[in-house]
């Protein structure tokens, strides 16, 4: 039981500074919605401790296939 609490203290505030990290890059700021800017801030938000680290989570996504004539 004890395990569990602490263990969800722990995601909460991992995700907390995730929250933070992506306020401080601007990801929240701006209302244009791609799959990039929606991709790195769901990224840095999972990975948003790690920001602290050095690290800079980027998605890039595939290009949308035209359709044939």
């Amino acid at each position: 039981m004890r395990t569990s609490i602490t263990l969800s203290v722990l995601v909460l505030v991992w995700l907390a500074i995730g929250v933070a990290a992506a306020v401080q890059r601007g990801y929240f700021s701006t209302s244009e919605a791609s799959c990039s800017s929606l991709g790195s801030t769901v990224v840095t938000i999972f990975v948003g401790p790690l920001n602290y680290m050095g690290v800079n989570p980027t998605v890039v996504c595939p290009p949308i296939p035209e359709p044939s004539e």
